[in-house]
């Protein structure tokens, strides 16, 4: 493979730092890499207009994307952001829900779309762990903190029978969840509300971090929510390209994961949260020494979880396998 350009975009996280300030390389490529505030923003850039060679990608958005007439984009199984989605639970106190359970029946805001990344592994979990029932409730989608349309850039998929509508014009979810005016909110991001301390909101799960340690012990998933996609043409002009880029983002994090190693000798001393060899420690004994992995292999349960949860949700039109998702050359990784 011959020098090439790239421009490749994620957020600025710690473990693809190295790959942004060139510390690492792609074999064969020039890259330059870029990034924006709102990853939602790389998101609709690649998407609407593949302003990118190489973009981090919401799963969701990436499997709606499979299904237009002419699929662009191939994944390579890296995944930039992954969280616990028990958290991402916002209730109302004072709608009386208390567990699961009570969410049947409620008037719940989701952010962005319906099945955005942390909604549908939220739905996908309370179904598995709760018996919940999407269809039993009603949806309402719109922006966190300030009023937004919802996301228009990828196909807007519901099951027949679920009631979804916008938020009304000039209203924010997390307002409305204050207000009473929603029961439940599913959110990527914590909306102001529950930061400040707002009287009535709390978690469904308020010590969420618990549960998501049994959760994690019980099914050895972390979930994922976002992955890196390439052109397909690229991929189509540049064999071996998908290996390159795959090693690439693998050691920027193992350059990350090897300073944290290191720093163990030196009580973290660079990282001002208090405690935090106690955490890191208690995350190896959780996790081991990779936390984080890239890969097929060691992430298949989690990649025929979240691609099950996406069917069943009726999110994608059938059920696809993990063949269809990744680059070809990946998939023993």
């Amino acid at each position: 493979m011959k020098d090439i350009e790239l421009r490749i975009a994620t957020l600025p996280y710690e473990h693809t730092r190295a790959l942004a300030d060139g510390t690492v390389t792609v074999d064969g490529a020039r890259v330059t890499h870029e990034s924006t505030p709102l990853v939602s923003d790389i998101f609709e850039r690649m998407v609407r207009h593949e302003e990118f060679d190489v973009a981090e990608l919401g799963l969701t958005f990436y499997l709606r994307t499979l299904e237009l007439d002419d699929p662009r984009f191939v994944a390579i199984p890296v995944f930039p952001n992954r969280q616990f989605r028990h958290s991402a639970i916002f209730v109302n106190t004072a709608s009386g829900i208390e567990k699961p359970a009570d969410l049947a029946g409620r008037t719940i805001g989701e952010f962005a779309l319906y099945g955005h990344d942390a909604g549908f592994w939220a739905k996908g979990i309370l179904s598995d762990e709760y018996g919940f029932s999407p269809e039993r409730s009603r949806w309402v989608v719109g922006g966190f903190d300030w009023p937004m349309d919802p996301f228009d850039f990828v196909p807007q998929r519901h099951p027949e029978g679920v009631e979804v509508t916008r938020a009304p014009a000039g209203k924010a979810l997390g307002p409305m969840l204050a207000a009473g005016e929603i029961d439940a909110l599913i959110s990527a991001d914590v909306p102001r509300c529950a930061l400040d301390g707002t009287p009535r909101i709390a978690r469904l799960f308020p010590e969420y971090r618990s549960v998501e340690t049994a959760y994690y012990r019980r099914t050895g998933i972390f979930p994922m929510m976002h992955t890196v996609v390439v052109r397909r043409e690229l991929l189509d002009r540049h064999p071996g390209l998908a290996r390159a880029l795959y090693r690439a983002f693998d050691e920027a994090k193992k350059v990350t994961t090897e300073r944290y190693r290191q720093a163990r000798a030196f009580n973290h001393m660079t990282v001002m949260a208090p405690w935090f060899g106690e955490l890191y420690e208690e995350n190896r004994s959780l996790f081991g020494d990779d936390a984080w992995p890239y890969g097929v292999t060691a992430n298949r349960t989690a990649i025929d979880t979240f691609l099950r949860y996406h069917h069943e949700q009726a999110l994608t039109r059938r059920l696809l396998t993990c063949e269809e998702v990744f680059a070809p050359d990946l998939l023993t990784t």
